[in-house]
């Protein structure tokens, strides 16, 4: 079952969550499936389709998963946050509250996913780095948007990835470290309630560029 979305709704509210995922309500592999086949009709460099999707509901990988997520977000959470003289300022509260609780909570979600992508992109330069992620990101994307219009949501995460994090990662879950990268450490769940509103951003103007910086 789909929510009654336009393309604008979904585009706009297609929020990172975290206080509002329902860790009690179970996700079904079936919806998941059926994410992840929309998801890989998103464009991929050259056709390759070199992704894996790694989803995790073992307790004890979930928990350990968790853990080396919080090794990092730990110390990364505490750091004063830098002030930037406009809306962001207002809503830091709010975000860093956010992150914490997801943080004290990781595991507590139904399902993990960890996307991963042939390859390693470690030192490459800005050309071919970017194409490597650009083969994976939008299909990542098309996954959140997904797992939003059918009433479950999620939050991009990457602090695992730092220091030693993504190897131990590998480790848990059988990754072939030097032949994958992995993306992102994302909790899934059903959402409590499904009224997201537009996030409040500064405006388009403030980014647009035309023909010149």
């Amino acid at each position: 079952m789909t929510l009654d979305l336009t393309v604008d709704e979904l585009l706009t509210t297609t929020r990172s969550v975290r206080k509002r995922l329902d860790f009690e309500k179970p996700v079904s592999r079936e919806v998941l499936m059926e994410c992840l086949d929309l998801a890989l009709q998103a464009p991929t460099g050259s056709n390759a389709q070199g992704w894996q999707w790694v989803f995790v509901e073992d307790p004890a990988k979930k928990k350990a998963l968790a853990d080396i997520y919080r090794t990092n977000a730990n110390p990364y959470l505490d750091l004063p946050k830098p002030e930037r003289g406009d809306i962001r300022d207002e809503q830091i509260d709010a975000v860093t509250s956010s992150a914490k609780y997801l943080n004290e909570n990781f595991e507590k979600a139904p399902v993990l996913l960890v996307p991963c992508l042939e390859g390693r992109p470690d030192g490459a330069p800005a050309g071919m780095s970017a194409s490597y992620w650009g083969s994976l990101l939008p299909a990542v994307w098309s996954f959140m948007l997904a797992l939003r219009s059918r009433g479950l949501g999620s939050a991009w995460t990457t602090l695992h990835l730092l220091g030693d994090g993504e190897k131990q990662a590998a480790e848990v879950l059988g990754i072939p470290f030097d032949q994958y990268a992995q993306a992102g450490l994302f909790p899934i769940a059903y959402t409590k309630g499904t009224d997201f509103k537009k996030a409040k951003r500064l405006p388009a103007e403030q980014f647009a560029h035309w023909d010149t910086w």
